[in-house]
């Protein structure tokens, strides 16, 4: 048996963690020993009854070869904790996995990583905020990392890739389940552009328990974790718990009091998380040096849609507001948005909210 199928065999034998593989394999030798040593042995060694029952079973029912071609089927790659390719700053975590299911590449570079993470039900002023630091990480040459999430998780993932930089997606289902499935085709991006990534064996569905558990490998992928937005009770607010376990650095985005997002930012902040109010806060903190950036060039705006295009700026403005400013008829002004959309000069934030995209801005457009 090939050591990195057997490591994959341990890997989905739940309650099999590194330390306990460890202890094995100084028993053992090899991985392949340990997968196939007799069950008493294994007993003798301290394996508890639940484990080796079901790595028992594993075996006779030939479990990772399976799970090798299930991933192979997915278009997936398995990376076993020894491969060269398994990220180094996940082994550096309490409790790594011992395998992970990758769609797309992780790459040496992606060792500059931040994780942006936040609320699902995130407000305009949340998407604009994860959109504008997402865009600046990517043009500095650091991978933005999250969740696959409604609300900042994918705001994060779209504009890290609208600037043309890396993002890893961290699954909280089986690496064939894209949850929600809404978000396929932003799936489909990741993976030609960073990565999808999760420990959960294909096929698993989006139970409510996988997503804290995968919490810890955002955060394990980062060196430090920006919450932008979180209700007092949220996955973010376990991601920054799990990042603060890993001696990672965490941060919180201030914002306004009233909003139900705040009240999750306000115990980081109490809790003394450090306060940003940009991505350059985080690059300077890390000590991470930004890639010489392209030169900027104007955006090119169409001349019939000029008016609108001046009237926007990076706070989020709805457009009857919009259309009464430029004079404007909401049907015509709404057709006009589409199009500026479409050419990734504007964002729709939601509930009719409109602003200048952040490429559009980066590429000289009016703060």
């Amino acid at each position: 048996m090939d050591a990195r199928v057997a490591w994959l065999g341990f890997h989905a034998i739940e309650r099999i963690s590194l330390q306990r593989l460890e202890r094995l394999l100084a028993h053992y030798g090899t991985v392949q020993e340990a997968w196939n040593a007799p069950e008493a042995e294994l007993r003798a060694l301290g394996l508890p009854e639940g484990p080796l029952a079901r790595l028992v079973a594993a075996r006779r029912a030939g479990l990772p070869h399976r799970i090798l071609e299930a991933a192979e089927r997915a278009g997936a790659r398995v990376l076993v904790y020894p491969d060269e390719e398994y990220p180094p700053l996940l082994r550096e975590i309490a409790s790594p996995p011992l395998a992970l299911f990758v769609k797309g590449t992780i790459e040496p570079a992606d060792s500059r990583a931040v994780a942006l993470v936040g609320t699902r039900q995130a407000s305009s002023y949340g998407v604009q905020v994860a959109r504008t630091f997402a865009t600046e990480f990517a043009q500095a040459g650091v991978t933005v990392v999250s969740g696959l999430a409604r609300g900042i998780d994918r705001a994060a993932h779209e504009a890290a890739l609208d600037a043309g930089g890396r993002t890893v997606a961290v699954l909280g289902t089986g690496i064939d389940v894209v949850y929600p499935a809404g978000h396929r085709f932003l799936a489909q991006r990741i993976a030609e552009q960073g990565a999808l990534v999760t420990e959960f064996l294909p096929g698993t569905p989006p139970h409510a328990g996988n997503f804290p558990i995968r919490n810890r490998i955002i955060s394990g992928l980062s060196l430090g974790v920006i919450v932008v937005e979180a209700p007092e009770r949220s996955g973010a607010l376990i991601t920054a718990n799990f990042a603060l376990d890993q001696n990672r650095t965490v941060y919180a985005v201030p914002g306004p009091i009233f909003s139900s997002g705040a009240a999750g930012i306000v115990r980081l902040l109490r809790e003394g998380a450090i306060p940003v109010g940009s991505a350059q806060d985080v690059l300077a903190d890390l000590q991470l040096e930004a890639r010489q950036l392209p030169l900027a060039t104007p955006p090119v705006v169409p001349e019939h849609a000029r008016p609108v295009f001046a009237a926007l700026g990076t706070e989020p403005k709805h457009i009857d507001e919009l259309a009464a400013e430029v004079g404007m008829g909401i049907a015509q002004l709404s057709a006009l948005l589409l199009e500026l959309q479409l050419e990734g000069l504007v964002t729709h934030l939601g509930a009719q909210h409109y602003a200048l995209a952040v490429p559009a801005l980066a590429r000289g457009g009016k703060r």
